[in-house]
C-alpha cells in the first residue's frame, strides 16, 4: 500500500479578503468549476483543506466515458467528453487524455440483454455505442481469451490520468486569476440578511456572495453544520497499479469481474469490478431510507462492512463553531486502507481474460471514498434554503469522468447563465422525502 501523490500545484501563500466565489474542496468538479469562472473573469478562489486531487479525483479509475450513463447523466457525459477533447490545450498541460474507446465485455445472455436495453435509451444520442458479437472480439480486443458472449463499445469514449488532471485543471484556473489555496479548510459559510455573505477559513474570513460546496465525501458532514440535510453516504473503491505490458489493448476494458486502463506511465490501472464496499456508518442508519431501495437492487455488487469508519465517523463533530478546529483540519487527505484481495482477484481475472498480462506484478496499491446519492446522479445545482450556496457533489464514481462538465455547469449556475446542458436533473429538491429515487446505487467504474 503506498498514498496516492497527484502532481504538485503551486498555490496562494495569501487568504484573499474579497471574491465573488469561494469554492470548497479542490478535486477535478471543483477545480473545473474555478477554471471556467476564472476565464469568464470572475474572481475566485479555490480552497482545499489538503493537496489539489488528492482523494478521490486522484483515485478513481481514470475512464472518461459516456457509455452506461444513466439517461438523466447522458446529456452531460456527452458535454463532459466535449470538453475533455480540448483540455490540454485549454489548460496549456497533461491531463493524459486520449480518445480511445471503452468495452464492457459480456460473460452471458442476462448481461448482453442489459446492455441492450441501455442501447434503446441512448440511441437517440448517438453518441457511437453498439452491441459486438462473440466472433469480432478478437478483432477489436487482440489477445482476448475466455467465454465472453458479446461486448457493448463506444469509439468516442476515452480515459485520462487522475493524478495529472486536476492538477493541471487547477494551475491552469490560477493561471487565468483565481487564488489556489492548500492547506486551508474551510470551516463554515457566514450569513447576512439570510444570505451567504462569505466563509470562515482556519487561515482567516474572506468575503464572497456565493459559495460553492464540491467536497466529495466530505460534503454531507459540511452541510450538516449549515443545516441542509444532503443525503450522501460512501463507499470504498480498491484500485492497484502494475507496469507495462505489451500485446493487450489501449483502451479501458471492463468483464464481468475484473477492469483495467492503460496509464500515461504505460502502465495499467486494473481493479475487480462491481467489488464495492459499503462502510457502515451512523449516518448508513440515519439514512436508511433514502438509499434502501438502491441497496436492494444492487445486493449482490456491494458489501457491507462495519469496522472503523464507524468509530471514526461516530467520533466526529458534526456540529462546530467557525472560532474551532473543524473535522476538515484533522483529516487532510482521505487514505483508507485497500482491500488487497479485491486487487489480488482483480488481477487473476484480468490474467484469464488477457494471458498477455500473465508475468504482471502488482506495484501500487490504494483506495479511495466515493461520495453516493440515492440515484446515484449528483447533485448540481443551488439550495433554495440558503441563497448564494451551491452543491455539486454526490458523484457516485462519475466524478472524474463528467467533472469538467459538471465545473462548467456549475460555473453556468453561479454566473446566472442559461446551462449548457439541463440543469434540473441535478437539482437537490429531487430528493424531498417524497420523491421516488430507487434508480442505481453507484454504477460500475470509477470515472
Amino acid at each position: 500500500m503506498s498514498t496516492i501523490i497527484p502532481d504538485p500545484v503551486v498555490t496562494d501563500a495569501r487568504l484573499p479578503e474579497k471574491v465573488d466565489v469561494v469554492i470548497i474542496g479542490g478535486g477535478i468538479v471543483g477545480a473545473s468549476t474555478a477554471l471556467f469562472l476564472a476565464q469568464a473573469g470572475v474572481s475566485v478562489a479555490l480552497c482545499e483543506k489538503g493537496l489539489i486531487g488528492a482523494e478521490q479525483s486522484g483515485r478513481n479509475w481514470g475512464w472518461v466515458r459516456q457509455m452506461g450513463r444513466d439517461p438523466a447523466e447522458l446529456p452531460l457525459a456527452m458535454e463532459s467528453l466535449r470538453l475533455w477533447r480540448g483540455m490540454n490545450e485549454r489548460v496549456g498541460g497533461e491531463t493524459g487524455f486520449r480518445q480511445t474507446g471503452i468495452t464492457y465485455l459480456c460473460t452471458n445472455a442476462r448481461e448482453t440483454q442489459a446492455y441492450e436495453g441501455w442501447l434503446e435509451h441512448a440511441q437517440a444520442f448517438q453518441i457511437g455505442s453498439r452491441l459486438i458479437g462473440r466472433g469480432d472480439l478478437s478483432g477489436l480486443l487482440p489477445g482476448i481469451s475466455g467465454g465472453f458472449v458479446s461486448a457493448l463499445h463506444t469509439p468516442t469514449d476515452g480515459r485520462a490520468e487522475p493524478t495529472m488532471a486536476t492538477p493541471a485543471i487547477a494551475r491552469a484556473a490560477a493561471q487565468a486569476g483565481a487564488h489556489v489555496l492548500t492547506n486551508c479548510a474551510v470551516r463554515g459559510v457566514e450569513t447576512k440578511a439570510g444570505r451567504v455573505s462569505g466563509v470562515v477559513t482556519e487561515r482567516g474570513p474572506i468575503v464572497a456572495a456565493q459559495v460553492v460546496l464540491a467536497g466529495g465525501a466530505w460534503s454531507r458532514l459540511f452541510a450538516g453544520n449549515l443545516d441542509i440535510d444532503f443525503p450522501q453516504l460512501k463507499i470504498l473503491g480498491t484500485v492497484a497499479r502494475i507496469g507495462p505490458v505489451d500485446g493487450v489493448p489501449d483502451m479501458p476494458v471492463g468483464g464481468g469481474n475484473f477492469a483495467f486502463r492503460k496509464r500515461h506511465d504505460g502502465g495499467y490501472s486494473i481493479a475487480m469490478r462491481n467489488a464495492n464496499v459499503v462502510p457502515i456508518v451512523p449516518d448508513s442508519f440515519r439514512l436508511f431510507a433514502d438509499f434502501v431501495p438502491s441497496l436492494i437492487k444492487q445486493w449482490h455488487e456491494l458489501k457491507l462492512r462495519i469496522g472503523s469508519r464507524f468509530l471514526e465517523e461516530w467520533r466526529t463533530p458534526r456540529r462546530w463553531a467557525l472560532d474551532e478546529i473543524s473535522p476538515f483540519e484533522r483529516v487532510r487527505v482521505l487514505d483508507p486502507v485497500p482491500v488487497e484481495r479485491f486487487n489480488q482477484n482483480g488481477l487473476i481475472n484480468v490474467i484469464k481474460a488477457f494471458p498477455a498480462f500473465a508475468n504482471a506484478r502488482i506495484q501500487q496499491s490504494w483506495s479511495g471514498l466515493i461520495d453516493v446519492t440515492p440515484d446515484a446522479v449528483p447533485v448540481i445545482g443551488p439550495v433554495a434554503s440558503l441563497p448564494g450556496f451551491f452543491i455539486a457533489s454526490g458523484f457516485s464514481g462519475h466524478g472524474f469522468g463528467i467533472g469538467p462538465g459538471a465545473g462548467q455547469m456549475m460555473a453556468e449556475l453561479v454566473m446566472g447563465e442559461q446551462t449548457t446542458v439541463d440543469a434540473q436533473p441535478f437539482a437537490l429538491e429531487r430528493f424531498a422525502k417524497s420523491a421516488n429515487v430507487s434508480r442505481a446505487f453507484i454504477n460500475d467504474s470509477r470515472g
